[in-house]
């Protein structure tokens, strides 16, 4: 007797397309005797180490869900990309697929001149483990002077616990210095990066009592949008709102870009841009 039917058939049609894409001859598999481009049921369900029956129902749309592991090997095999990847576990379980980290040391082009284009308004680009990878002119003249830092010297957490200059700017140091690590704690793990930021906090819990108080409290956050009070050496206090956004595709990087939150400082801010350009 057949299976009964749980769920419809966009994620059989979707296993057929990519089959079909398939190269045969790429994979070192004999050509004569296709009927259809693409591999057969059975070499990917080999390829998958599934049983050929199982993958023949799960194309029909027939049988009982599958895991995560499985759907991870059919993904292997059928050579996904990680948004193909993603659209089918969403098509099979209804969820996104556990994240994979991967460490990122720069943005492209393209991305640098959309920092580069908000002429007025500070912005950076971070990683999930909270390291500034971009920035632009008007971040280096408000916020700080990245490009003069070493590149492990550009981690937020670094700078906020390590660093008396970036310490002193800021109005309510504790404050910022507990949201800092309760959101630097939940991006870590959002974005399956747990692991990377063990020797990151093993150093600050050597280098900064008030880190491991603070990491002990496990609390967690989201970095979303509020304002931020900054002692600026030329202006004096400033205040900036800022805002937190996602770069698509990229679950490993994030976007915060300030802006002036009162007309005054917007005036000065223009101005000290504008006096900084060569």
């Amino acid at each position: 007797m057949d299976a009964p039917v749980i769920h419809d058939n966009a994620l059989g049609a979707f296993l057929r397309d990519r089959r079909c894409r398939l190269d045969a001859a790429a994979f070192g598999l004999p050509m004569m005797r296709r009927r259809t481009p693409g591999l057969r049921r059975e070499e990917v369900a080999q390829r998958a180490n599934v049983s050929v029956t199982w993958y023949t129902w799960l194309e029909q749309g027939r049988g009982g869900a599958p895991s995560a592991d499985v759907l991870d090997r059919i993904a292997r095999a059928l050579m996904l990309t990680d948004v193909e990847r993603e659209h089918l576990f969403l098509l099979g379980l209804g969820r996104l697929p556990e994240v994979r980290y991967q460490e990122s040391d720069g943005v492209s082009p393209r991305l640098q001149r959309v920092l580069d284009a908000l002429e007025f308004s500070p912005a950076i680009i971070k990683t999930a483990t909270w390291d500034i990878i971009a920035w632009n002119p008007a971040a280096t003249v408000i916020l700080a002077d990245y490009g003069r830092l070493a590149p492990r010297d550009r981690n937020v957490l670094r700078m906020m616990f390590c660093n008396p200059a970036v310490r002193a700017r800021q109005l309510d140091w504790e404050s910022v210095a507990r949201f800092v690590v309760a959101t630097f704690r939940a991006d870590a793990v959002r974005a399956g990066a747990a692991a990377n930021v063990e020797a990151l906090v093993d150093e600050l819990s050597h280098a900064s009592p008030e880190f491991v108080a603070m990491w002990r409290e496990k609390e967690v956050g989201h970095h979303g949008e509020g304002t931020k009070l900054l002692r600026h050496p030329t202006f004096g206090l400033m205040s900036l709102e800022f805002s937190a956004f996602a770069v698509d595709g990229r679950p490993d990087l994030s976007m915060v870009i300030y802006n002036p939150a009162t007309p005054a400082v917007a005036v000065e801010v223009r101005r000290l841009i504008e006096a900084a350009r060569p």
